[in-house]
C-alpha cells in the first residue's frame, strides 16, 4: 500500500514547485541586498535569511498536507473552526493589527509579519469546495444549495475591505467566482448570484466612493498611458516607470545574475512586487519565460486534476487551488508589465514574504495530496475493479450496472 501511494505521487507537480521557491530565494538575495541596506539599514542578506526561514516552514507544511487526506476537511468541525479562525482572525486586525502602506493587514510577531487574509484566500477555497460538494444533489435550489455558503464569502471579503485591501477582497471574490462556475450550478442561478452582487457592490462603492476612487487610486490608471510623462515620473509612475527600464535594460539574455541597476534604489519593493521586473533585467527573456513556464504548468496541471477527479470536493479544491495561483500570478505580471493599475500582489513561490509562503504550501500540498489520490484510484483501485469483474464473469456472474 505505502509504496502504491509513493508512486502516485505527481513528482513532475512537486519539481515544478519546489524549482520555484528555490529560484525565488536565490532572486530575493539578488533583489533585496541594496534595498535592505539602504532603506532598512540592515545586512544584505537579511531578507534572504528570513525567506530561508520561511522556506522551512513551506517544507513542514506542505508534506503535511501532501500526506494527510484531504477528504479529512470537509467535515463540519474542520469547516466551522476554519470559519471562526478565519472571522476572529480578520477582526483581531482591528485591534492588534500593524498598520503598513495604509491597510492594517498585518499582526506584528516578534521579527517577523504575519497577514491573515492570505490564509483566508485557502480558508474561502476550502469551505466554498466543501459545502458546494456536500450539496450537489440540490445545487440548484437557490435558496438552500447556492446562497448559503456566500455568506461567509460576503463576510470576509468585507472585513479584508475595511482594512483596506482591495486587492485581496478583489481575488478571493475571483477565485469564489471560478469555484462557484465549476460547482454544477445552472447559468440561471449563476445570473441571479451575479445580479445579487451588483446589489451589493455598488451601494458599498457608494459609500466608499471617497477612498476608492481617490485621486491616488485614480492615478495609477492614469499612469498607465506614459508613467514617464512629467506630472508622473517622480511621482504615481515612479514604480511602473523604473520597471519598464529594468525589463527594457534586460533584453533577451539579461544584463546578468545579480548586475541589476534598478535594484539599487531606483525600483521600489524589488524583492516583492516587482521581482520579476529583476528578474528581467538580469536574466533577461530566458528567466521570465522559467518562471512563466514552471507556473502555467503548476496551474495547468491543476486544473487537469480538477477535471481527473471523481470526487466534487477534490476537484473543487484543485480548480480553486488553480485558479488563485492563476489569478495572483496574472495579477502580479499585469502590474509589472503596466497592463493593469499596480495593486500590491506578489507573484506565487518566487516574492518575498512568508504569510503568502505558508499558505501557498498548504495549497500546493492540497493540490498535490488531490492528485496522489486520483492517480492511485485510477491506477490501482480501477485494475482491482477489473479484475473482480473478470472474476465474475469467470464464474458465470455477470452483473449489469
Amino acid at each position: 500500500m505505502g509504496k502504491k501511494i509513493l508512486k502516485s505521487y505527481d513528482y513532475s507537480l512537486i519539481i515544478a514547485i519546489f524549482l520555484l521557491c528555490a529560484f525565488g530565494l536565490v532572486m530575493i538575495y539578488s533583489s533585496s541586498m541594496a534595498w535592505a541596506v539602504e532603506r532598512y539599514q540592515v545586512n544584505s542578506d537579511f531578507f534572504y535569511q528570513k525567506q530561508k526561514i520561511w522556506l522551512l516552514g513551506f517544507i513542514v507544511i506542505f508534506l503535511l498536507t501532501a500526506i494527510i487526506p484531504y477528504k479529512i476537511m470537509k467535515f463540519t468541525n474542520v469547516l466551522v473552526i476554519i470559519v471562526l479562525i478565519s472571522i476572529l482572525a480578520l477582526l483581531g486586525l482591528f485591534v492588534f493589527g500593524d498598520i503598513a502602506g495604509g491597510a492594517q493587514s498585518w499582526y506584528k510577531i516578534g521579527g517577523f509579519k504575519v497577514q491573515p487574509s492570505e490564509f483566508v484566500k485557502l480558508g474561502v477555497i476550502v469551505y466554498l469546495s466543501a459545502v458546494y460538494a456536500k450539496k450537489q444533489d440540490y445545487i440548484n435550489q437557490f435558496n438552500k444549495g447556492v446562497l448559503p455558503p456566500l455568506v461567509y464569502l460576503f463576510i470576509v471579503c468585507f472585513l479584508i475591505i475595511l482594512q483596506p485591501d482591495y486587492g485581496t477582497a478583489s481575488i478571493i471574490a475571483l477565485i469564489a467566482g471560478t469555484i462557484i462556475l465549476c460547482s454544477g450550478m445552472n447559468f440561471k442561478n449563476i445570473a441571479r448570484l451575479l445580479i445579487m452582487a451588483l446589489i451589493v457592490i455598488l451601494p458599498l462603492a457608494f459609500v466608499l466612493k471617497d477612498h476608492i476612487f481617490s485621486e491616488k487610486r485614480a492615478s495609477r490608471f492614469a499612469v498607465l498611458d506614459n508613467p514617464f510623462a512629467e506630472e508622473y515620473v517622480q511621482g504615481a509612475g515612479f514604480h511602473l516607470a523604473n520597471s519598464y527600464i529594468a525589463i527594457g535594460s534586460g533584453g533577451i539574455n539579461g544584463l546578468g545574475l545579480g548586475k541589476s541597476i534598478q535594484k539599487l534604489g531606483y525600483l521600489p519593493e524589488s524583492h516583492t512586487d516587482f521581482i520579476m521586473a529583476v528578474i528581467a533585467e538580469e536574466l533577461g527573456i530566458w528567466g521570465v519565460g522559467f518562471v512563466v513556464l514552471l507556473l502555467s504548468y503548476i496551474v495547468l496541471r491543476g486544473i487537469y486534476i480538477g477535471l481527473a477527479c471523481k470526487d466534487p470536493f477534490g476537484s473543487l479544491l484543485a480548480i480553486g487551488i488553480s485558479s488563485m495561483i492563476g489569478v495572483q500570478a496574472f495579477i502580479n505580471l499585469a502590474g509589472v508589465s503596466g497592463l493593469i493599475p499596480l495593486t500590491g500582489v506578489t507573484l506565487p513561490f518566487i516574492s518575498y514574504g512568508g504569510s503568502s509562503l505558508l499558505m501557498l504550501a498548504a495549497a500546493s500540498g492540497i493540490l498535490v495530496n488531490v492528485s496522489m489520490f486520483v492517480k492511485y484510484e485510477k491506477k490501482y483501485k480501477d485494475k482491482t475493479a477489473v479484475a473482480k469483474s473478470d472474476t465474475r464473469e469467470r464464474n458465470g456472474n455477470v452483473y449489469y450496472m
